[in-house]
């Protein structure tokens, strides 16, 4: 689970809360009408702008920003050439055995046992790359869309708010209610759209660049074995895909290992 989408969520409500409750009554700023505006109009533009198959994909797809945490680059390049090596010393059938827990590498090491030539195999792993960032893009979608119309939900709720207002300027006892679903409902669309909906579609976007380098670092690695490169020529070009920062630790790490 990613933390620190969790404490972000959890952190901007809790502070939205706080304010509340420290002005008064909390009460005050709960409001039916209001809420049915804004999230139940949110929720049916984007019932319009998509199929029922993609609202449900990019949910599945929205889980990966709180459930699914990739492992780090240096991690993968290790692995990469911990397979490379198991190459050269016992041959590509050896990769059979081996069991990464991550399915787009198992994916590769299958490609590899299996004896697939480098074009099938850079194919093959280039379309689930374009596919996954397809679907990515769907999700991010479908949250900034929401997070677009949620604010304008909201202001549709101001004006109605406003027009009885006007229309009961004669009744006093109506004023305040309708005056409280034209601010409320704008509340509303303000926290749906910038504490939910476009951190989550951010986050949705960030996951989708991480996912296409640790994927990228696979299929050169997978491309690398099929050809036969060396574990530490393979280690030295995947350094690429790392920080220059990442990288001289790693460099500094094995000084201290070869100097003991």
């Amino acid at each position: 689970m990613d933390i620190a989408t969790v404490i972000g969520l959890l952190g901007g409500t809790g502070l939205v809360l706080s304010a509340v409750i420290m002005g008064g009554s909390a009460g005050i700023f709960i409001n039916v009408p209001g809420l049915l505006i804004v999230v139940g109009g949110s929720i049916a533009t984007a019932f319009i702008k998509f199929t029922m198959a993609e609202v449900i994909g990019s949910i599945q797809v929205a889980m990966k920003a709180f459930l699914i945490k990739v492992d780090p680059p240096d991690k993968i390049i290790s692995d990469m050439v911990s397979y490379t090596r198991i190459a050269k010393k016992e041959g590509l059938i050896a990769l059979e055995k081996e069991e990464p827990k991550d399915n787009f590498a198992a994916k590769a090491l299958a490609y590899l046992s299996d004896g697939y030539d480098e074009g099938l195999i850079t194919d093959m792993l280039n379309k689930d790359i374009r596919l996954t960032v397809q679907r990515h893009t769907l999700g991010q979608s479908f949250f900034k869309g929401i997070g677009a119309t949620a604010p304008a939900f909201g202001m549709i709720g101001t004006l109605i708010g406003l027009v009885q207002m006007l229309a009961n300027m004669s009744d006093p006892a109506s004023i305040g209610p309708s005056m409280a679903v034209a601010l409320l409902t704008t509340l509303y669309g303000a926290v749906v759209a910038n504490l939910v909906c476009i951190p989550i579609a951010e986050k949705l976007q960030f996951r989708c660049n991480e996912e296409q380098v640790y994927k990228n670092i696979i299929v050169e690695g997978a491309v690398a074995i099929t050809r036969g490169i060396a574990p530490m020529v393979l280690e030295e070009s995947l350094k690429i895909f790392l920080s220059p920062k990442k990288r001289e630790q790693i460099s500094n790490n094995k000084d201290g290992d070869s100097s003991e």
